[in-house]
């Protein structure tokens, strides 16, 4: 009776094997797409801070601008930062205050990487409010 019961085992452990082999291997798959994101995860908040960056230095440009007077009500100008297209708008309104009147000019930037709808686009929008005498 004892080698019929070792004719009937000789392929169980194979069938382990093949088992043990396809679990590593799915197990492998799987932690090797996990590092693909982190690292992808890891380069886009990069790419976000750079645009955050190219959108503030965007709104740095529009102050400076009305600063001297000069305010574009409309969107239209057009930057380029460290390959980023930075958009910058302003609008103004002018304040009585006592004797005197205040220019108050609002500022948006908008920093732009790649085309909307491709893996690689990025983009911020900042605004602020910036008020002269």
């Amino acid at each position: 009776m004892s080698i019929l019961q070792q004719n009937n085992q000789r392929g169980f452990t194979l069938v382990q094997a093949i088992f043990v082999l396809v679990v590593l291997g799915l197990l492998g798959v799987a932690m090797m797409r996990l590092s693909g994101v982190q690292s992808s995860t890891g380069v886009f908040a990069l790419q976000g801070a750079r645009a955050y960056q190219a959108a503030r230095s965007g709104l740095e440009w529009g102050a400076a601008q009305a600063g001297s007077g000069v305010c574009n009500p409309s969107p239209g100008n057009d930057l380029s930062v460290d390959n980023f297209n930075v958009n910058v708008s302003c609008t103004s309104q002018s304040f009585d205050e006592g004797s005197g009147s205040y220019n108050v000019y609002r500022i948006s930037a908008l920093a732009t990487f790649g085309s909307y709808g491709s893996p690689d686009y990025i983009s911020r929008r900042i605004e602020m409010k910036v008020g002269f005498q």
